[in-house]
């Protein structure tokens, strides 16, 4: 195994960057990290995500590992479903977003995310080893879609305990778990 610790290419959610997220956080503690840039326009379009994932890879030379969270999680399976011209050790996905159920207010609808191409979530088996972290209490997710979104992908799945939507609305700045997960994919 190469010494140079891997590259950590943070994917957040359709809120994207927010300064007291775990995320945030964790990047501010890592020795290699590059975060996808926040959309000026085309902020709903998943094909415009997916096209900010691969721009952010373009600038990464060596190994990465990928940190996913709630709806980042599903950008990283459509990503994966075009067929990733490049190797990923592997991939945490936080609290993924089940984008197939209408979710809370302040959250864009089912009509609305079709329309921008984020339905169907893709279901095939992910090119890399991943780890789906589930909380029990999730608003965004119930825990059993999480473990069927998991088996799909072929991840190993982790159940949090209620943990919400691991975001700071639920008590989460620092999530030091996050580091433990991108160990295990080093």
């Amino acid at each position: 195994m190469t010494s140079t610790a891997p590259t950590v290419l943070i994917v957040p959610g359709l809120r994207d960057h927010v300064p007291e997220h775990w995320q945030t956080l964790l990047a501010a503690t890592l020795p290699r990290v590059v975060s996808v840039a926040p959309l000026e326009q085309d902020k709903l379009s998943c094909a415009a995500r997916v096209d900010a994932i691969e721009r952010a890879l373009a600038t990464i030379e060596g190994r990465v590992i990928i940190v996913a969270h709630s709806a980042g999680a599903m950008m990283v399976a459509h990503w994966a479903a075009r067929g990733p011209a490049r190797e990923i050790l592997g991939a945490l996905l936080a609290a993924p977003a089940d984008l197939e159920t209408s979710m809370p207010a302040g959250y864009p609808t089912l009509g609305t995310l079709s329309d921008h191409g984020w339905l169907p979530i893709p279901r095939g088996a992910l090119p890399f080893p991943s780890i789906v972290a589930a909380s029990s209490n999730d608003p965004l997710t119930h825990l059993d879609r999480a473990r069927g979104l998991a088996k799909a992908w072929g991840s190993r799945f982790v159940e949090l305990g209620e943990v919400g939507h691991l975001n700071p609305a639920s008590g989460y700045g620092e999530w030091p778990q996050a580091k433990e997960f991108i160990h295990e994919l080093s």
